[in-house]
């Protein structure tokens, strides 16, 4: 039974609470709106439900599986070293409650409403917030919507009991014999690398010519390299062609330059791109400018085409990040609170936890070429730095794009143990226009990671101190 409602007015609303709404809320609040956040699954989203935490938890608990098994050139000899995937999902699950808690917290303690429930506009001031017992009509100053995306499904290979998306991929019972997973993208290749270090027998059918084609070819070749030694078999220009599905398993039909090919499998596991959640919930119907994906079209300050109606995260323009999405709900916070706040990208890093770690930010050669930028690219290898060498993780290489003419740091690329933690100094020093001579002067403690920035800084500079 549906029960009538009287309005309640508040300043701005946020729909959606993953790591977009949910900053986007407590900013608001912190700058004196009146905020209220719609919801209708779980606080901190994909993000922190079934994306970017716990994925980590499971790469984590693959890395410690692998190093077990793989040190004894350290004089580490272990053996009999099993993994007891129960207790890993227990843990793996407690992560999430954790952080997830700390969510709720963190909005009750900025005084923002918390309203459980699907939302559903009615005008450019009004919307309906509704669950299985009763709606609620909310007005509104302002809106910003943050409503995530969701993963694509493949008509010839339907979701089921064995053919999963991410989330169904981090809630398995057991680690898989044998993996299939379609799409080398950094979802799917994190995944597989991480089922790979528990045990599994994994295949990547990739479409495109390789994986990771987000990262430089100098950057995934090394990746590539490591996957072939935990025995990933990686193929690629593989169109998926369909599955079928038996109780015990699957039998994946794909193919390769004309030739038919299949592979068995426990689980296939699709990750081919994600979806933006903006269908059914009354965009169309306002005139909310869209692109035929879905996509909501916004502005520099993340502004739709009505005026007091914002769009962040994975429903805009740009690479489902989350880090992306919390950005972009501090500008739109910042903005509906008066502020001359707007977007600027170049020092947003794209991270990917693979083995070892990819992560790049700002301006590429390639980019930089693009754009008529005349630049150095400074590389200096993990090979030549002694914490490297002590972690027994010598693979890799950070390489610093500078402008030539002044040394101006606008760009970085690492891959290497620990790239994801490296990337930020580098995104620092981007966004507060440091040249390779501040970042080559400053003092960087010894013995660290952190020293291969200073080092392919004094590389860019023509007068690098540890390698010819």
């Amino acid at each position: 039974m549906v029960v009538g409602d009287f309005p309640i007015e508040t300043d701005t609303i946020v729909v959606g609470a993953g790591p977009g709404g949910y900053v986007a809320a407590i900013r608001a609040a912190q700058l004196g709106q009146k905020v209220t956040i719609v919801e209708k699954e779980n606080l901190g989203g994909v993000c922190l439900n079934v994306g970017c935490i716990p994925s980590k938890a499971l790469i984590t608990a693959g890395h410690r599986f692998h190093s077990a098994q793989h040190s004894d050139d350290m004089g580490i000899v272990a053996e009999n070293v099993k993994v007891n995937f129960d207790k890993v999902q227990e843990w793996k699950a407690g992560v999430v409650k954790k952080l997830t808690g700390g969510v709720e917290g963190l909005l009750k303690g900025n005084k923002a409403d918390i309203v459980r429930g699907e939302a559903y506009l009615v005008d450019a001031n009004t919307l309906r917030v509704m669950d299985e017992n009763s709606a609620q009509t909310y007005t509104f100053k302002n809106l910003i919507l943050a409503t995530g995306s969701r993963p694509i499904e493949i008509p010839s290979f339907k979701f089921s009991k064995r053919v999963i998306d991410s989330t169904g991929a981090l809630a398995l019972k057991e680690v898989p014999g044998k993996l299939v997973v379609i799409g080398g993208g950094y979802i799917g290749t994190e995944l597989g690398t991480a089922y790979a270090n528990l045990g599994s027998e994994v295949t990547i059918l990739e479409g495109a010519d390789d994986i990771l084609m987000g990262f430089e070819k100098q950057m995934t070749s090394i990746v590539k390299k490591g996957l072939k030694k935990k025995g990933v078999d990686v193929v690629t220009k593989a169109m998926a062609k369909g599955v079928e599905e038996s109780d015990n398993g699957v039998v994946v039909k794909y193919e390769v330059k004309g030739e038919e090919k299949t592979v068995e499998a426990d689980y296939v596991l699709v990750t081919v791109g994600r979806r933006p959640n903006t269908d059914e919930i009354g965009l169309e119907e306002l005139g909310v400018e869209m692109s035929d994906r879905g996509v909501i079209k916004v502005d520099k300050q993340c502004r739709t085409n009505i005026s007091n109606i914002f769009a962040i995260g994975d429903i805009v323009d740009g690479p489902p990040l989350a880090h992306k999405a919390s950005y972009e709900g501090k500008i739109a916070a910042e903005v509906i609170s008066g502020e001359p706040a707007e977007v600027d990208y170049l020092g947003i890093p794209a991270v990917c936890f693979t083995d070892p770690e990819l992560a790049t930010v700002g301006h590429s050669e390639a980019s930089a070429k693009e754009e008529g930028i005349e630049v150095v690219a400074a590389k200096f290898p993990f090979a030549a730095n002694g914490r490297a060498l002590a972690l027994n993780e010598t693979e890799g290489f950070m390489k610093l794009i500078t402008r030539k003419e002044d040394g101006l740091i606008i760009g970085a690329q690492i891959v290497g143990v620990g790239a994801s933690d490296m990337i930020a100094e580098l995104g620092l020093a981007i966004e507060s226009g440091m040249t390779a001579e501040d970042v080559a002067m400053t003092i960087h403690a010894h013995p660290t990671l952190g020293e291969i920035s200073m080092e392919a800084a004094e590389v860019a500079m023509g007068s690098p101190i540890h390698i010819m």
